[in-house]
């Protein structure tokens, strides 16, 4: 697996926008600040073949910017929101209806389009895996292949859908 490296160097925008925070952070042991940032790739690793030395990518932080108190609240939210978007999982039941999973229900904090998003999400990589695989099947007749399809079909209709409007249709 390819090594992610950050390089002690940051830009001088970023090392600017770090200034006043760095006297707070060395003056109490295991703090912390939210930062939004970018960063660039800067340098590459690609060992021999037949070394045991894994590929490695360097990046440099280009631009950074920190959240005051009152943004703080904000960006924390953004965060967790990428992060639900990210982690997103659930099962389907007998009525190809999607069930998030507790964990992925905690992150939403009962907020009806984070846990729309989330729905959405788990449900797509759910289909996507099965798109998947069903390119690596082979010796599916065309039938099979059209019988597939459709339940693919079928199955990004009921995503789509909720279970009220998914009742109506036919």
């Amino acid at each position: 697996m390819t090594q992610l490296k950050f390089d002690a160097k940051v830009s001088a925008s970023a090392q600017e926008a770090l200034e006043s925070h760095v006297r707070p952070v060395y003056d109490q042991p295991g703090a912390r600040r939210l930062f939004i940032g970018e960063f660039a790739h800067i340098e590459r690793t690609e060992p021999a073949p037949g070394t045991e030395k894994e590929p490695s990518v360097k990046v440099r932080i280009v631009h950074l910017e920190l959240p005051n108190q009152e943004q703080e609240n904000a960006v924390r939210e953004a965060l967790r929101f990428l992060h639900l978007q990210r982690t997103a999982r659930g099962t389907f039941d007998d009525d190809g209806q999607l069930e998030l999973s507790d964990s992925t229900l905690r992150l939403t904090g009962g907020q009806l389009a984070w846990i729309e998003t989330a729905r959405l999400r788990a449900g797509l990589t759910h289909w996507r895996e099965r798109a998947a695989r069903l390119m690596h099947m082979n010796d599916l007749t065309l039938t099979e292949m059209r019988h597939e399809m459709q339940a693919l079909a079928d199955g990004l209709t009921a995503l789509l859908n909720t279970a009220r409007d998914h009742d109506g249709e036919e």
